[in-house]
């Protein structure tokens, strides 16, 4: 490389170094640094001339520390993420149904750039290779792109919506007619990216998987449903919604033992108010959406609660008990 070309480069390729290996725990002297250039970027550098350039990045803005004393070293102090919150990002995209094997390769590969070299090996320990339930859908990043830029522009999108058959193939819901629908938001429930759109022939709210959306097109015309969703609470519909099934609304109240405390301010939150049953319970009302999908969250809870009101919810809680045991007779 010529000189002047080279001396352009040094200072982005000292940058480089530095982010690439070094940490609080992992340093380089100005020697070293010195012999790196050299070796690996035929770019000559004097020892003086590094502390101006560190003095340079620093006023640029990178966090550039200096350890002195028996084992001095310059190293990288902060960075736009921190290990523990790129460990919470594995672990996220590794969790995520949403995400394909691939891409999920792909984005760790990415999380671990943000890293020195010898804290992405501690990202690459943390990845387990367990077989998760994984999309095969790759097309669901570039759905979400056209949700939120749909959102954006205030125009509706079409699409064609998808079921898997028992033979484990997809196939195309409402014989492959589009969906014409005006999106409002996005949220995330078990694992899975929800839209929540407003169907105009329907005329009310909807949620769809975005995983299931295939050739998703942006339309001219501009969205309908805002009154409607300005009166949405997607908080309380979360809450409310069992694995985003729908249902009728109802009040119900709920009797539970005490242990069970946590579990039912995880699933409605800080704000429902429990009174006291007894000395081993107590009692909550809460907004659901009464399907089967909350009928097995409760059976699940098995003996520790009891549905007391409505009676309706009762006795369809009852019918669906009563039907699966019917299998087994």
């Amino acid at each position: 490389m010529a000189t002047a070309q080279a001396q352009k480069m040094k200072l982005l390729y000292l940058m480089r170094i530095l982010m690439e290996r070094t940490d609080e725990n992992h340093m380089l002297t100005a020697n070293e640094l010195c012999d790196i250039l050299q070796m690996e970027y035929d770019v000559p550098a004097e020892r003086k001339s590094i502390y101006n350039d560190i003095a340079a990045l620093q006023e640029f803005g990178l966090d550039v520390m200096q350890q002195k004393g028996s084992a001095p070293g310059y190293y990288i102090g902060s960075r736009a993420f921190e290990l523990a919150e790129l460990k919470l990002l594995v672990d996220a995209v590794q969790a995520s149904k949403s995400i394909t094997e691939k891409k999920t390769d792909e984005l760790i590969r990415k999380l671990e750039s943000l890293a020195s070299h010898e804290e992405a090996r501690q990202l690459q320990q943390q990845v387990f290779l367990y077989k998760r339930a994984k999309t095969e859908n790759e097309t669901v990043y570039y759905n979400v792109d056209y949700i939120h830029t749909a959102i954006y522009t205030n125009v509706q999108i079409r699409f064609r919506y998808t079921a898997w058959t028992k033979e484990k193939e997809v196939c195309l819901k409402r014989d492959g007619a589009f969906y014409v629908v005006s999106p409002w938001a996005l949220t995330w429930d078990d694992e899975n990216y929800y839209m929540i759109a407003y169907d105009a022939q329907a005329d009310q709210l909807r949620h769809y998987r975005v995983d299931k959306m295939q050739q998703m097109e942006l339309l001219s015309e501009s969205r309908r449903g805002k009154e409607q969703f300005d009166h949405f609470d997607i908080v309380a519909f979360e809450k409310r919604t069992f694995g985003m099934f729908g249902g009728r609304q109802e009040k119900v109240t709920l009797l539970c033992e005490d242990s069970l405390a946590g579990v039912i301010l995880d699933r409605f939150g800080k704000d429902v108010m429990m009174v006291p049953q007894g000395e081993h319970a107590f009692r909550v009302s809460v907004d659901i959406a009464v399907s089967p999908q909350f009928f097995g969250w409760a059976a699940g809870l098995g003996i520790g609660v009891q549905i007391l009101r409505p009676e309706s919810v009762r006795e369809e809680f009852l019918a669906y008990l009563q039907n699966i045991c019917g299998n087994y007779q």
